[in-house]
């Protein structure tokens, strides 16, 4: 029961933590996913290239974990295992040239050449259980002596994210839910009408912050109102 309770509420901290905006950016620079913008690499294209296309999060504040593939011949971004893992399931074998960020040049790597260590005590995004890639396991292995885990492939690592995969979906999507209705009461008093439709959070938030149809909206505040109009 303890262990349940702790998933929800770290899960809870990280849609919460969606996006910061720049000024918030130091703040929150003690997590330890997060990089500075300028040293993140963004592979992904379009007007919400800065943000998870699963779940809308900023993609430099969880960097360490950012992954990447083809999905039907389209670059994709992601913030997590988690959040690619969701693609994977859904579209199969579509999902190619998977890559996943090196801990220790922060560049992106194929996931087949890298080591990654499930468990650590460093917080894991989107999920319960962290995972962490290396291009080299000697790397890998210092961090799990230092931080604990267990040191394994992509396909170990995988696995993982796929088996918790429906338990942290439900979780996460039951807080989206309330974030939405939030998000709708903030739409209403704060923002100018649009009637355009969005494909995801991550399009609704690039929207809102070019437009400025809610202001300088940030922080908590545009990922709820991102996260009901990916969804209204």
């Amino acid at each position: 029961m303890n262990k349940i309770i702790a998933t929800v509420l770290m899960l809870s901290a990280l849609v919460y933590a969606g996006d910061m905006g720049e000024g918030h950016a130091k703040k929150h620079m003690k997590m330890f996913q997060s990089v500075p913008m300028e040293k993140a690499s963004i592979v992904q294209d379009g007007k919400a290239k800065m943000y998870c296309t699963s779940c809308g999060m900023t993609l430099p504040m969880f960097y360490r974990t950012n992954h990447s593939a083809k999905v039907n011949g389209v670059t994709k971004q992601y913030c997590s295992l988690h959040c690619l893992s969701e693609d994977i399931v859904k579209y199969g074998s579509d999902v190619k040239d998977m890559k996943v960020v090196d801990n220790k040049t922060l560049k992106f790597i194929d996931v087949n050449d890298a080591t990654y260590v499930v468990g650590s005590s460093k917080k894991g995004t989107m999920t319960m259980k962290s995972k962490y890639a290396f291009a080299k396991k000697a790397d890998a292995q210092k961090f799990a002596d230092k931080f604990g885990g267990e040191v394994m492939n992509f396909d170990g690592a995988n696995k993982i994210a796929l088996k918790g995969l429906d338990k942290e979906i439900a979780m996460i999507s039951k807080k989206q839910a309330k974030m939405a209705k939030k998000g709708e009461m903030m739409y209403k008093k704060m923002c100018k009408k649009t009637d355009l439709k969005f494909a995801s959070t991550a399009e609704a938030k690039a929207f809102v912050k070019s437009s400025k149809i809610c202001g300088e909206m940030k922080g908590k505040k545009l990922q709820a109102v991102g996260i009901y109009l990916g969804r209204r």
